[in-house]
């Protein structure tokens, strides 16, 4: 557990002491502002019974940090080590295939979740400011939270598989991008069939990430797809280990 440890730290320096960890949080940060400002506007324009985490958390930029953040901060976890040299000397030390993996997994998923946590602060003034107590449920922003991270564990173990491809960081980034591109576009299909009760409407809306994240966004937990995002997290990581495993016997 020590070594497993030590690994996410490793994987966290190296988010926080290049370039692109800190380009990343400043993106980041103004698209929240975009979308908190977006929040206000619409606060102001006219009254709404939708839940104000679904307004905030229902926007154009809250789907670009989904899409574009987990490419960029997972595209070094394997794809840096191979170009620099690094990766047969990590693969060489005493630590399994299985320990490097889940590391720099969840320290990609640290470093994911960190950069959300600027969000709650903008939910916490509209609710200061607003004296409505009642305005933002503790038990709506926390299950909020939950499809963030969940859509976080997806997007990151489909990252680390892209990076896991390949020794080009660009290349691992586009397909990553491209993967998670496809996915959420599936949402799309899944709308234009919910008005349908065949067998292709029922497995899209397994799919649908947009619907989830509403539901998630309105306080409901439901498990389809929670099993949904683990189940896909748990193959993108074990298809990871697998390519990371190959490498020992070539």
């Amino acid at each position: 557990m020590q070594v497993y440890w030590t690994l996410i730290r490793r994987e966290l320096s190296s988010h926080f002491c290049s370039w692109t960890g800190y380009v990343v949080i400043a993106c980041a940060a103004f698209l929240f502002g975009a979308s908190f400002n977006n929040l206000i506007v619409a606060l102001k324009a006219q009254a709404t019974d939708r839940p104000v985490t679904e307004l905030f958390y229902g926007t154009i930029y809250f789907w670009m940090i989904v899409l574009l953040a987990p490419p960029v901060i997972t595209m070094r976890s394997f794809a840096m080590e191979k170009s620099s040299g690094t990766f047969e000397t990590l693969m060489t030390a005493p630590v399994s295939d299985a320990q490097v993996v889940l590391a720099k997994f969840t320290g990609a998923l640290i470093f994911y979740i960190l950069l959300w946590l600027p969000s709650l602060g903008s939910l916490a003034v509209v609710r200061y400011y607003s004296r409505d107590t009642t305005l933002l449920d503790p038990a709506t922003i926390g299950t909020t939270f939950l499809g963030v991270v969940l859509l976080g564990f997806l997007y990151m173990s489909m990252g680390c598989f892209a990076s896991a491809m390949t020794r080009n960081q660009i290349i691992a980034a586009m397909v990553s991008i491209a993967g998670g591109a496809a996915l959420f576009l599936m949402s799309f299909i899944a709308m234009v069939f919910s008005t349908q009760t065949g067998w292709e409407a029922q497995l899209l809306s397994h799919v649908g990430l947009i619907e989830h994240m509403k539901d998630f966004a309105r306080g409901v937990i439901d498990t389809r797809p929670l099993v949904f995002y683990l189940s896909l997290t748990a193959l993108f990581l074990f298809l990871t280990f697998k390519v990371i495993e190959s490498r020992r016997w070539k």
